[in-house]
């Protein structure tokens, strides 16, 4: 699969992302666990890394590059999970938080069902362009469609 493609938008609603809740947070949690020891990882490696020379005199070269090896085997799993996300639709937008978004239809137009790895089910939403910080309640939103269609029908 081809990630520079366009591809279609898979729109889920509510009930289609908690039933699948299951296998994203395994995957989330994996996710999540992998992205925090590479970032530590990397930190540790550029400290021990710095002032070093780059000539192999340096005792420590080989056992350096096996760090190096085992972290880009690490990055290509982290590609991995993602892709595994994206496969079903997600679009994660935070690796470490385990941060996931599911783009639906509210009110007309498309909107992100946001979801958090410590949430037990999907209960907030935002605009495409809010991000985590413009996340609203699920709750309010149903609320709010609930009484305006009761005031239709009236």
């Amino acid at each position: 699969m081809n990630d520079d493609l366009p591809h279609e938008r898979k729109l889920f609603t509510v009930e289609q992302v908690n039933a699948m809740l299951p296998l994203v947070r395994a995957i989330a949690r994996d996710l999540s666990e992998l992205a925090r020891e590479v970032v530590e990882r990397r930190e540790r490696l550029a400290h021990l890394a710095a002032g070093r020379p780059q000539a192999g005199g340096d005792l420590y070269q080989a056992e350096l590059a096996q760090i190096e090896d085992e972290l880009e085997n690490d990055t290509r799993r982290l590609g991995d999970y993602i892709r595994e996300l994206r496969e079903l639709g997600a679009e994660p937008k935070n690796p470490i938080d385990g941060l996931v978004d599911f783009p639906t239809i509210m009110d007309g137009r498309v909107v992100y069902l946001c979801w958090k790895l410590d949430e037990p089910e999907v209960l907030f939403w935002h605009e495409l362009d809010a991000g985590f910080a413009g996340r609203q309640p699920l709750a309010a939103a149903r609320r709010a469609a609930v009484s305006t269609s009761s005031a239709a029908t009236s």
